[in-house]
């Protein structure tokens, strides 16, 4: 059964593909992409591929990646989740994205802050990791405003519109 977690604003819950256009809004969105190491989606069935490919994930217990959704709304803003979950070794990476229109205004915090709580309780995760555009700032003051560490850059490890990128690899330690 697929976890939905809340926090005082917000549901985390599974993307199913009735979410599909609110995904397709999200990830054919330049702004959002900008850091994302991905290009911008041109169909909703490249949506729908995401969709299940995070079911798949979570199904062979790889990942795990819920809709963000404030509620009183239907729609899914962004999501975030863990990726690269590796159970034997209690480790995951966290990634996110949300929709430009709901910047700024602390959902990313609330909801990153739950998957954490989540990844070290229920999960059972020693470890958690991030790996960040350098320009990324939101991203990266996000990460160390809850407490993860820096661990080091890692240099040409993303591909954004054809050029090379350096990350920061960021953790958090139960």
């Amino acid at each position: 059964m697929f976890p939905i977690l809340e926090t005082e604003r917000l549901l985390l819950k599974e993307l199913k593909n009735e979410d599909a256009q609110d995904i397709f809004t999200c990830f054919s969105n330049k702004e959002v992409l900008q850091y994302y190491g991905q290009e911008p989606f041109t169909n909703i069935e490249q949506a729908l591929e995401l969709i299940a490919f995070f079911s798949k994930s979570y199904n062979e217990r790889r990942g795990i990646r819920w809709g963000i959704q404030i509620k009183g709304s239907e729609s899914i803003i962004g999501t975030i989740g863990f990726n690269a979950w590796a159970p034997k070794h209690k480790r995951a990476e966290v990634g996110y994205e949300i929709h430009p229109m709901y910047w700024r205004k602390g959902y990313a915090k609330e909801a990153l802050k739950k998957i954490i709580e989540y990844g070290f309780h229920v999960l059972n995760l020693n470890r958690i990791g991030a790996v960040v555009f350098l320009e990324n700032e939101a991203s990266n003051q996000l990460l160390l405003k809850q407490g993860f560490k820096k661990e080091g850059i890692l240099r040409d490890y993303m591909v954004q519109e054809g050029k090379s990128c350096n990350t920061i690899i960021y953790s958090l330690l139960k």
